[in-house]
């Protein structure tokens, strides 16, 4: 964690761990009996998140209140501002929010029946019984209890940033220990999805204003491109497009080659 950069995180591949959870994992415990775990969220209780810098009117359809300042006070870290926009303005709670209220959340194309062998080499695959949506939950309720057993009744996003990175160390290391999972899955998730948000099409959430394209030079990846396959040496001096962008150029071709 400490020295984290863009740099970084562009090399950064994030392994699956090999652990079990458990057998005596209770939900309801985790939930009703820890006042910092707070009930699930339906989309219809969507709410404007905590600090959207662009003020805009995205809502939340996974994360209450106080998951989403955490989620957000810790993405801040894995990715800071510097003269480029970082995760927390780029948007990547937005990615994260919607991803777990989809088909990702729910493991859908996760094998999550069991059995569950601890110390599995990471070939083997995913080795939680929680659903990644479940993971979240369950990693955010825990870590703020443990938080407030270290800082009192104080919440990650109102620590120092240094202290911040200090316990995401702690989590990447499992020195900070979560009773229901290990920690170490709960931070490599996160700084994953926070990645993946980041550098991912703006359609699905983050990237706002296509940040970490422009700061790449990538220009984005759509078929608009194939007429060029054929120009070797081509200089491509122009703003990333985005799959919404080459959708509305798409429909401006068809458009004008109906007038003709």
């Amino acid at each position: 964690m400490k020295g984290f950069s863009r740099r970084a995180v562009l090399r950064t591949g994030v392994s699956g761990a090999a652990v079990a959870i458990p057998a005596s994992w209770d939900p309801a415990r985790a939930q009703s009996g820890d006042a910092s775990a707070p009930e699930p969220r339906s989309a219809t209780q969507a709410s404007q998140p905590a600090g959207d810098p662009a003020g805009g009117r995205q809502t939340l359809v996974f994360f209450n209140s106080e998951e989403a300042k955490f989620v957000e006070a810790a993405i801040d870290r894995l990715i800071p501002a510097d003269d480029w926009a970082g995760a927390k303005e780029a948007g990547v709670l937005h990615y994260i929010d919607r991803q777990l209220a989809g088909a990702y959340g729910v493991g859908a194309r996760m094998y999550l029946a069991g059995p569950w062998v601890p110390d599995a080499p990471a070939q083997q695959g995913y080795q939680l019984r929680f659903s990644p949506a479940e993971l979240y939950r369950v990693g955010i309720a825990e870590a703020r209890a443990a938080l407030r057993a270290r800082f009192g009744e104080r919440e990650l996003w109102e620590l120092a940033g240094s202290d911040v990175d200090g316990i995401l160390s702690d989590l990447e290391s499992g020195a900070l220990e979560l009773p229901s999972l290990p920690a170490p899955v709960f931070f490599e998730t996160l700084l994953a999805n926070t990645v993946e948000g980041y550098f991912a099409d703006p359609v699905y959430g983050g990237n706002r204003d296509m940040v970490s394209w422009r700061m790449i030079g990538f220009p984005g990846a759509f078929a608009q491109y194939l007429e060029l396959v054929d120009q070797h040496g081509y200089e491509l001096d122009r703003p990333p497009l985005g799959i919404a962008g080459a959708a509305q150029m798409a429909h401006h071709h068809h458009a004008e080659g109906s007038k003709g």
